[in-house]
């Protein structure tokens, strides 16, 4: 059996240690993975501090995964040995429950989400089942594939089931590492698009990212200066502040919808009278599926649409999550490990 380097994690919140461990052969309807880069996600804390029922420590995290197809297990078909593809939070789903039966499988009950149902991607390589593929277009670098198979799908989703049309105005709440492409994707969607964040600095990103407006929360509020604009038919809200989500509500239009992508324990204050004269909604939206992963990289390829990155060995994994839990990093971060293939 060939073994991997790897990031081991040995007890919840314990120290992230790059080791080996074992990389079995992919068995049926399995492939193997060369990880060549893997994003740092903020919800890999889920998995390093023990948070998600059905962890197996030692632990290896990631779910931001591009590579390269290294060995194809038996009844695998349209894949082969070389071919670029990206994981992301959906790992695979289970094929029976009652959701994937409907072909709704981001919802399977049994969803394998990588670094709980399997090893992830802080590694050398890895195996996954072949459900969980996204293929990587030509023109687009492994480093921006990465962040593109969570990040990128969440805000590419969350803006094309938004109900929003060419022309309406979308609003980004948050600049950061799922805001920065929520503006790129909304801008080349053809949204008339806004940014609001905190402090008149950003302001300057904001236009450079293509953003028609922009909007300090430090200096006035956000439903009036969006009323003022003539309401918004969505506000992507990436920001990870209940206060601030419910705030942007009385900012939509009629028909307008909060997609929800940031994350509170907190509840938002919303009042009945806030939604219904306006027919407003509030919505969640997970991440997507291999299929979606693939329509976001397309996008991206076409369009133009790149994460913000730094990047940073494997052996730095240690250093690289802290400075994304500390939220000292601006945007993303991306391991790489300088890996193409793993064959004896």
């Amino acid at each position: 059996m060939l073994s991997s380097r790897a990031v081991l994690v040995d007890e919840p919140a314990g120290v992230l240690l790059t080791g080996r461990r074992d990389l079995p052969d992919p068995g049926p309807f399995q492939v193997r993975l060369a990880v060549e880069a893997c994003g740092v996600c903020h919800t890999d804390s889920l998995m390093v501090e023990g948070h998600l029922p059905g962890l197996s420590f030692p632990v290896t995290p990631g779910h931001e995964i591009a590579g390269r197809v290294d060995a194809v297990g038996e009844h695998v078909a349209g894949w082969q040995v070389g071919d670029r593809v990206a994981v992301g939070w959906f790992g695979g789903h289970c094929g029976h429950c009652r959701f994937c039966r409907r072909g709704d499988f981001i919802h399977c009950t049994s969803l394998q989400v990588p670094s709980r149902a399997y090893p992830g991607g802080y590694a050398d390589a890895m195996v996954v089942p072949a459900s969980a593929l996204a293929r990587i277009p030509d023109g687009l670098s492994a480093v921006h594939a990465a962040p593109l198979a969570c990040a990128g799908v969440t805000t590419f989703n969350g803006l094309r089931h938004s109900g929003a049309g060419p022309g309406d105005l979308v609003a980004i709440l948050g600049l950061g590492g799922l805001g920065h492409l929520g503006v790129q994707f909304a801008v080349r969607m053809g949204f008339e698009t806004v940014v609001i964040a905190r402090g008149e600095e950003k302001r300057a990103l904001a236009a450079e990212l293509g953003a028609h407006h922009y909007i300090d929360s430090t200096a006035e509020e956000t439903g009036p200066a969006l009323r003022a604009l003539g309401g918004a038919r969505a506000v992507l809200a990436t920001a990870g502040n209940s206060d601030t989500m419910s705030a942007a509500v009385d900012g939509l239009g009629p028909d307008g919808v909060l997609v929800v992508l940031g994350v509170d324990a907190e509840p938002m204050r919303i009042s009945p009278l806030q939604l219904i004269d306006l027919t407003k909604g509030v919505r969640g939206m997970p991440s997507g599926t291999s299929a979606d992963i693939e329509d976001t990289l397309r996008f991206a390829a076409l369009t133009g649409v790149r994460p913000h990155v730094e990047e940073m060995p494997l052996e730095r994994a240690a250093d690289a999550y802290a400075r994304m839990m500390d939220n000292r990093a601006r945007f993303r971060v991306v391991l790489t490990t300088g890996v193409r293939a793993v064959r004896p």
